[in-house]
């Protein structure tokens, strides 16, 4: 790959997010240009296979002409308007097919336009919904250790790792964070109100006093720290916590929301009603920028009947844009239409029994977790001895090792060091045997990369 006038300038002029200085700067710095279904193309015409789906967004996979052509008929015909004062029918439409497949009594949408936002809007909600009930001392929030909740400085505080956040010094106060759910196992005889980490959240309640506590947030399958399946009955215990104490159940679904897991929200599969629900990424299938919260009905009608409020105190001028809720609308759609969760539900078995082989075959895995159409596979240094992995060779396998055998595959996914080292999987949920086939013969090929510089480390580490 030879350096392109598109990747000088990009390079010269396009800032990156999350992206180290050394990789931006690479002279074989990928330029996507164009996708179709579960594969990408860069400029060179190279075929790669979309294993995060953009991230975690593709939902209806790339190239799609039906939703451009929603937004392009929304665009001629009212490109932009508010929903301060007046609504359009674009934003109605939307949220009321997103009302629509929200559980219980999730009847209101608000939007914005990431999910950072909506983790903003749904902690500012939860605070001014307390104040507006006359309990203005709820304030704090509690949340989970590694969870990722957004950037944005409240959403960050929210955010459960420490290196995101050290850059910025200090940042809302009042937030608590609990242990996640990895390695709990229901006890016999007992339920998920004897977790160690729904106990943990009774003792925050306990210490703080539940009358200071907003909302407790958390996703219904915990991304960083690797796909994190919860206990049988643990929502339902979160849900009887906050019923107990007065605290709004908040689901995170920016990445479970639209069909990753099988269903339609991570909530119904897990059969509980929060709250409110967090909602981007998979509401477009990123064909456009849309984000917001689904409100329970009478806590929304009750912030605006209260006269101590009369208004939620959050907006901005993007949000449900007409643009993007027409997207949202084609997207859903399509996704209705087409049975697109469906295929995730009946595929599930399928990925699941790949990826049982690929653990079977590779001893540098641990195990993977997950469900749906998300995983993320935990590796160390050999599964049949109990040995772990250095620090030196993590860094190695998620910087070195792992990169080049996705290259040698054309794979893109997301090789993650958010408390562990692991390889996140997240394909378009439109991805059919073929696909995950596809994808399972490449993840295979970076397994056995792995494989090989653990058996041999000295001679790769200059991989």
């Amino acid at each position: 790959m030879t350096n392109s006038d598109i990747r000088n300038r990009a390079q010269r002029h396009l800032y990156p997010h999350f992206t180290t200085g050394q990789v931006w700067n690479d002279p074989n710095l990928p330029i996507i240009t164009r996708g179709e279904g579960s594969y990408l193309f860069d400029e060179s015409g190279n075929k790669f296979l979309d294993g995060l789906a953009g991230l975690f967004c593709a939902n209806i996979g790339h190239g799609r002409q039906d939703i451009p052509k929603a937004a392009y008929e929304q665009m001629s015909k009212l490109a932009f308007w508010t929903n301060w004062g007046s609504a359009h029918p674009a934003a109605v439409n939307a949220a009321t097919a997103i009302a629509d497949l929200a559980p219980g009594d999730l009847d209101v949408v608000f939007f914005v336009n990431s999910g950072s936002e909506a983790v903003e809007s749904a902690i500012k909600f939860a605070r001014q919904y307390h104040r507006s009930q006359g309990e203005p001392e709820r304030t704090k929030i509690i949340a989970r250790d590694m969870a990722y909740h957004g950037t944005t400085l409240g959403a960050l505080a929210v955010t459960g790792i420490p290196a995101y956040k050290e850059a910025f010094g200090t940042l809302m106060p009042g937030v608590f964070h609990v242990p996640h759910t990895l390695g709990e196992v229901v006890p016999e005889g007992g339920s998920a109100a004897d977790l160690p980490s729904v106990q943990a959240i009774r003792e925050v309640i306990a210490r703080e006093g539940a009358h200071t506590i907003a909302a407790l947030f958390a996703e219904p399958v915990q991304n960083s720290r690797g796909a994190l399946v919860p206990p049988a009955g643990y929502w339902q215990e979160l849900r009887s916590i906050c019923d107990e104490h007065g605290i709004l159940l908040v689901a995170d679904e920016v990445i479970t929301g639209f069909g990753r897991l099988g269903e339609w929200f991570g909530s119904i599969k897990y059969g509980v009603v929060p709250d409110m629900i967090t909602f981007a990424k998979g509401s477009t299938s990123g064909y456009a920028p849309l984000g917001g919260v689904i409100i329970r009905k009478p806590l929304a009608d009750g912030m605006l009947a209260s006269p101590l409020a009369g208004i939620f105190s959050h907006g901005a001028t993007w949000g449900g844009h007409p643009v993007a809720t027409a997207t949202a609308v084609a997207n859903l759609t399509a996704l209705k239409e087409e049975n697109v969760v469906g295929n995730v539900r009946s595929l599930e078995p399928y990925f699941q029994n790949g990826l049982d082989a690929i653990v079977a075959a590779h001893s540098s895995i641990r195990e993977y977790r997950g469900a749906g159409f998300f995983y993320a596979i935990e590796l160390m240094g050999n599964r049949e001895t109990g040995r772990e992995l250095t620090a030196e060779e993590s860094k190695a396998v998620l910087t070195q090792v792992m990169p080049q055998a996705m290259r040698e595959v054309n794979l893109i996914t997301r090789p993650d060091n958010r408390g562990a080292t692991m390889l996140v999987l997240s394909p378009p949920l439109v991805a059919d045997q073929d696909v995950l086939d596809d994808l399972l013969n490449k993840v295979d090929h970076v397994m056995g990369a792995v494989d090989s510089y653990l058996k041999a480390p000295a001679a790769l580490a200059s991989v």
